[in-house]
């Protein structure tokens, strides 16, 4: 009686601790699923991750157009302008003939900003999802359940954020390259 009594508890020591549940066929399909979970929550981490680096190089474009395009529309605004005979005439013509030049620019700017604030929009919502898929991803792991979050942070009106301060400060370069191009022309 003796030596049936540890050949049982040899055999438990050797067995793993989730043999049981995977030689139940409703267990061993419920693991499968959980794996085929995480396999899903890291495919779309990683998705994530690529469209938010996508984003991200997408407003760094638009900074650097955004920069190209005043200096350009600068330099091309004085070119013409110093290639001409300085006569009174031609400068008051040249004065009445800038607020064109300028209005493009200032719509074109205004352009610019609203696409880089739409994207850094999309950024914030991209970081937030990636952060929501990271949290899943950690308490499936944990073999926790998940948890349903009610913040209510999705229907409160947004409001002005760190990252709002650079499209303002672009507003406010564009407002003065505007400003001086007209002061340099008219005066």
């Amino acid at each position: 009686m003796a030596d049936s009594g540890t050949l049982v508890v040899t055999e438990s020591r050797q067995q793993h601790p989730l043999s049981q549940i995977a030689e139940s066929g409703t267990h061993r399909l419920l693991l499968k699923q959980w794996v085929k979970e995480e396999d899903l929550l890291a495919r779309r981490v990683a998705l994530r991750e690529a469209r938010l680096d996508g984003a991200r190089k997408e407003i760094a474009f638009l900074y650097c157009a955004f920069f190209a395009f005043h200096a350009a529309s600068v330099l091309l605004l004085f070119l013409p302008s110093s290639a001409s005979s300085s006569s009174a005439a031609s400068a008051a013509a040249a004065c009445r003939r800038s607020w064109i030049p300028c209005l493009v620019s200032l719509l074109s700017s205004l352009a610019m900003l609203w696409a880089l604030r739409y994207k850094s929009d999309t950024e914030a919502v991209l970081e937030r999802l990636l952060a929501r898929e990271r949290e899943d991803a950690l308490l499936l792991a944990r073999a926790k359940s998940l948890r349903v979050e009610a913040k209510g942070g999705a229907d409160r009106p947004r409001r002005w954020q760190a990252r709002d301060l650079a499209v303002i400060a672009l507003f406010a370069a564009a407002c003065g390259v505007l400003v001086l191009t007209r002061f340099l022309f008219c005066n």
